[in-house]
């Protein structure tokens, strides 16, 4: 189709529109934004005649290169490792496309314009063909793996499992609270137009390092949509700037966008890549080190920065934070840990780090292993079943389990930054004074004056150590459906062997009580709590309680 004739269908698309005079429509979605000088112009004009054969395409390459990899026995070939933290992987990111999908709505009501929502509607079928062809390649892995434990329940797993509840926090911010911050500022201007660029190229790139390029097939046929998903963030932006009422928000919302992502995405995706990986090449990236180039050079130096000629202020001292808790905080190797402490309570195997690994991460990241080193030496000694408990429970270990931030649900890694407030009658923890003044300032029902209703807060149950605070081990792993068919042994392993004699089991589970520390931090006095968090504050790195060597 010919660029003339696909804008003379897209203006004829836009006399179909109307708006109803007869009632007073209903504002489902609320947006405290106000678009009543707001231009009405879709740069990027896309209509369906063009968009299905493109995608049809693109579908065809996709599930090609799965039966290919069928034929040619790639699953004979890929990195157990790299699998088993796709288990995890796989079972997160169908949700956070979902979500973006069941998001596009908010943004039609809010915006009023109809050519955006054409755009916006086709984005919304983009989504749930990425989480369907997401969804697809988990099925698989699953069929093919040699391993199929983990992705036959991963659904269930990433709803109920103590590392889920991070992809939760991600995905449910693209469609509660305001629409516009919700479904434009959150996910268009600062999750898809930033960290897709790790997620969706850096890690598909370890993949096939790894020996599976299936994974980098189905996630570059999903980064080529977000161009146009882009172009709809930028034109709902440039809108809401035609308005200064709006200005206050918006800056408010990349702050809050900005910082939620980081703490979650990086988190995650460092994670997969930099513990998922057999691959120890020296000249190969590490996750700081993609993380400067796609996201500190090509999003925050190239599409942010720009944004202050309109007058925004833009996060520049939260952009500058995010990459000093990667680059000397050692935000990614905190969370590795911290999954790898917790092995008892997923549902994949997590293999230690070898010599291969250390001399590799001392390459990229020197003192890594004065810090960390020591630590998963300990984790490949208590991963055999010589009378240790797992390792989260074993007092050996030198780890003191952390308390998670009420906002991102990521735990307070960062142990001197950690943020004590009794909020709403509950004492809460944050990992940072962002979070902290997210969930006290941003998503409150007035900000810096003004009348915010549609904001929401972040309420309910939100920490996952709290549903199971003071339950047997054993009965949690049963209760989560976390055992292999026998019934008695785990899905999740500290270790790759799938030798019989060497898989831990509910029994050396039994007899070990869950505990919360928020629970725990509430039961306390002031001057108890008090002296708490004093120490707490005076651990780590690597979760080593204050005083530990």
């Amino acid at each position: 189709m010919s660029r003339t004739s696909i804008t003379k269908a897209h203006a004829k698309i836009q006399e179909l529109s109307w708006e109803p005079t007869f009632i007073e429509p209903v504002d489902k979605y609320p947006t405290d934004y106000t678009f009543e000088k707001a231009p009405k112009k879709d740069p990027l004009k896309q209509v369906l005649r063009s968009y299905f054969p493109m995608e049809e395409e693109k579908d065809n390459r996709v599930f090609g290169a799965m039966d290919g990899a069928i034929r040619g026995n790639m699953f004979r070939q890929v990195q157990e490792r790299w699998m088993e933290w796709q288990k995890l992987f796989l079972s997160i990111i169908p949700f956070p496309e979902i979500s973006a999908a069941r998001a596009m709505p908010l943004a039609i009501n809010a915006v009023p314009n109809p050519e955006i929502h054409n755009g916006l509607a086709i984005q919304m079928i983009d989504e749930v063909r990425h989480s369907t062809i997401q969804m697809n390649l988990k099925r698989l892995y699953m069929n093919h793996y040699i391993d199929p434990a983990g992705f036959d329940l991963s659904e269930k797993g990433f709803a109920n499992c103590y590392a889920g509840v991070l992809g939760r926090a991600l995905g449910e911010g693209f469609m509660t609270g305001d629409a516009i911050t919700a479904a434009n500022v959150y996910l268009t201007i600062v999750a898809e137009t930033a960290f897709t660029n790790v997620l969706f190229v850096a890690m598909p790139g370890e993949a096939a390092a790894n020996g599976d390029y299936l994974l980098p097939t189905v996630f570059h046929s999903v980064q080529s949509d977000e161009s146009r998903h882009i172009s709809n963030g930028y034109s709902i932006i440039l809108m809401a700037l035609a308005d200064e009422r709006n200005r206050p928000l918006l800056e408010r919302d990349l702050r809050y966008a900005w910082w939620n992502n980081h703490a979650v995405i990086d988190a995650a995706i460092g994670t997969f890549i930099e513990y998922g990986t057999k691959d120890r090449r020296k000249d190969r990236e590490s996750y700081a080190e993609a993380w400067r180039r796609w996201i500190y050079d090509d999003y925050y130096r190239s599409y942010l920065l720009p944004l202050e000629k309109y007058g925004l202020a833009i996060p520049h001292d939260l952009v500058e934070e995010a990459w000093n808790r990667i680059w000397n905080k050692g935000y990614i190797h905190e969370t590795a840990q911290f999954f790898g402490t917790g092995w008892c309570l997923g549902y994949w195997r997590i293999d230690g780090m070898d010599d291969y690994d250390f001399e590799w991460f001392e390459f990229k990241y020197p003192g890594w292993y004065d810090k960390y080193g020591r630590w998963w030496e300990k984790y490949t000694e208590f991963s055999k079943k010589n009378g240790y408990k797992p390792i989260a429970f074993e007092p050996e270990a030198g780890y003191q389990y952390p308390h998670r931030c009420w906002t991102c649900m990521v735990p307070c890694f960062i142990r001197e930054e950690t943020v004590v407030d009794e909020v709403d009658g509950q004492v809460r923890t944050y990992c940072s004074e962002t979070c902290h003044w997210t969930d006290t300032v941003a998503f409150r029902p007035e900000y810096e004056g003004r009348p915010t209703p549609a904001m929401g807060r972040l309420a309910g149950r939100r920490e996952w150590e709290t549903l199971h605070h003071g339950k047997d081990l054993a009965e949690v792993i049963q209760d989560l459906g976390y055992v292999r068919d026998d019934g008695h042994t785990l899905v999740q392993q500290p270790h790759l062997s799938l030798d019989p004699k060497e898989m831990w089991t509910l029994d050396e589970c039994r007899g070990i009580t869950l505990q919360s520390p928020n629970v725990l931090l509430n039961q306390m006095s002031p001057e108890q709590r008090e002296a708490h968090i004093a120490e707490y504050r005076r651990g780590g790195p690597a979760g080593r309680p204050a005083g530990a060597a």
